[in-house]
């Protein structure tokens, strides 16, 4: 059988319209608001008719590697599955941003037979949301230098504002620039920055929202810098909020398309998971619970870093509880955390195989043993891997408790995700009450970033910069020391350190910034090297994308 691309399998997907897919989730035709034929928005008065939610599972991965994991694909043949096996499914997924797009990841809409369609329009564009959150961000970071050009009654300190712009793109020379140069009438001249949109507050706030009105309350928390006298300035002070909401009004409504089986799919929000919380909207997580009998999400990157923000953050703020959680594997990366170099990936080796797999191991107890939820362990399937590799991932899992089962999703859909599927619906039917967070809300700031860096990355302690020392000790004079902590770190390492490989122990983690997300309601704290402006690679996907006469698009993946 001939090769075909993930967008030639999308291209080929016979749609159903987007109104017969809202009448398969049950959701009434008058709160669908149709973007064309095969995208929707739904009307948030949607959330307000009460009734019994269904169960919410989660699938995150272990940690990424060049050999790629699968887990949003597994995520959507797992509902797929699900459906196949006869329970209502519903996906919630989190939209691509254009930087991965046009840079090294390519799209984020699953792969081969697992897909969520129309994909050219959900990795392009979409419906717009992204374009609103930079919109709303920008004007926000307008308003802020127009009140100090226009006398600053504030008192603004243009050396301590925190705001920055942002861009929906993988722009390295926007990381840091100085502007309003050029005389009086251009501005303050003053050093600034871009994040890319994914990394904005904005983001996060409009993902955490449950209504327009907490969306206002949140955008009007949001503190954009610091007067002269120390005192923290809002995006309220600066009497923002509301254009800013009401630039964000439609993008916080969910969008609805479909898998290329045609399960509902709710595609909303698109934070980062090593920079960001990495969750989709908790309105489409409550909606996707609403209409479906089992409820299917993801996070982003590995346990560590999406995972772990799904449960300490998203679920602590929105009450959720999962009742089971998916962590996908694959033979290949699990081999290349044991030292195998991704050109060699195809042949046997069990030795390195069993060297990566505390990786996977580490990860799996994490779930079991900190968060205290019930885990299966999705192997995703390749043609080079062999029955005695796979079968060693099984006995290893089996020795922690997990199940371990093969997932072929992405060559055969649903048909390859049926017994992934019956472990789910195993686990969510078994009675269980004993989910906890990883650390506790009373507990302070260094000591809940030091929770998550031994229970969950199993390091040693925190170092921190002398900046961020302030930082915190000022966080908590304001009164956010009781805010959940979001930690932006390296997606390819349990530590901070991109080369630390497998399940590295004896490592410190050092905090570089710390800064206070007030609108979001969580701290944001940066580790290592990362940063939140992202750069194109030396030969970005960018340059294979096109376009023909008729708007057929080619080489998105």
């Amino acid at each position: 059988m001939a090769y075909k691309s993930d967008i030639e399998i999308a291209q080929e997907c016979k749609m159903l319209h987007i109104t017969e897919i809202a009448k398969r989730a049950g959701i009434p035709s008058d709160l669908v608001e149709q973007y064309g034929n095969y995208k929707a928005k739904i009307d948030l008065s949607a959330l307000k008719d009460s009734g019994k939610e269904g169960r919410l599972v989660l699938v995150t991965a272990i940690t990424p590697t060049p050999a790629g994991e699968g887990k949003t694909t597994t995520t959507i043949g797992l509902a797929d599955a699900l459906r196949r096996i006869g329970k209502r499914s519903v996906v919630a997924l989190r939209e691509p941003s254009l930087g991965p797009v046009f840079g090294v990841k390519g799209g984020a809409a699953g792969g081969g037979y697992a897909q969520v369609v129309p994909m050219e329009d959900i990795n392009l564009h979409f419906t717009g949301d992204f374009h609103a959150i930079g919109a709303a961000n920008n004007l926000l970071a307008a308003m802020l230098d127009n009140h100090i050009q226009q006398g600053n009654a504030l008192g603004i300190d243009p050396k301590r504002i925190t705001w920055k712009r942002c861009v929906d793109m993988n722009d390295r020379q926007l990381r840091f620039v100085v502007d309003g140069l050029g005389g009086r009438a251009n501005g303050v001249p003053r050093e600034d920055g871009f994040d890319i949109t994914v990394a904005s507050e904005i983001m996060a706030v409009l993902c955490l929202s449950s209504s327009i009105s907490d969306l206002k309350a949140r955008l009007s928390r949001i503190i954009v810098g610091y007067t002269y006298s120390d005192e923290p300035v809002t995006a309220g002070d600066l009497k923002a909020s509301g254009a800013m909401a009401a630039l964000l009004k439609d993008a916080l409504k969910p969008n609805l398309v479909q898998t290329l089986e045609g399960t509902p799919a709710f595609v909303h929000g698109g934070p980062f998971a090593n920079i960001a919380h990495g969750c989709n909207s908790v309105i489409a997580t409550r909606l996707a619970m609403k209409y479906g009998e089992i409820a299917v999400t993801e996070a982003g990157f590995g346990a560590d870093l999406g995972a772990e923000k799904f449960l300490d953050i998203k679920c602590r703020m929105a009450g959720l509880t999962p009742s089971a959680v998916v962590v996908v594997a694959t033979v290949r990366a699990l081999k290349m955390h044991g030292g195998v170099p991704k050109t060699e990936l195809g042949h046997e080796n069990l030795e390195a195989l069993e060297a990566g797999l505390p990786n996977l191991l580490r990860h799996v107890s994490n779930i079991k043993n900190v968060y205290r939820l019930p885990a299966v362990v999705a192997v995703n399937k390749f043609p080079t891997d062999t029955d005695a590799e796979v079968a060693l991932v099984i006995e290893k899992c089996a020795e922690l408790g997990v199940k371990a089962v093969l997932s072929d999703v992405w060559a055969k859909g649903s048909e390859g995700g049926e017994e992934l599927a019956r472990e789910v619906v195993r686990l969510c039917e078994e009675e269980r009450g004993d989910f906890t967070f990883s650390y506790e809300d009373g507990a302070s700031i260094k000591e809940k970033i030091a929770s998550v860096v031994k229970k969950i990355y199993g390091g040693d302690g925190v170092s921190y910069s002398a900046a961020a020392e302030k930082q915190i000790a000022k966080a908590e004079e304001m009164g956010f020391g009781a805010a959940p902590v979001c930690i932006a770190k390296t997606q390819y390492s349990f530590s901070d350190d991109p080369a630390k490989l497998g399940a590295p122990s004896g490592f410190t983690v050092s905090v570089k910034n710390v800064r206070v997300s007030a609108g979001a309601g969580f701290i944001v704290v940066l580790t290592g090297d990362i940063m939140t402006m992202p750069g194109l690679p030396k030969s970005p996907a960018a340059e294979r994308i096109d376009v023909d006469e008729d708007g057929r698009i080619t080489g998105l993946f």
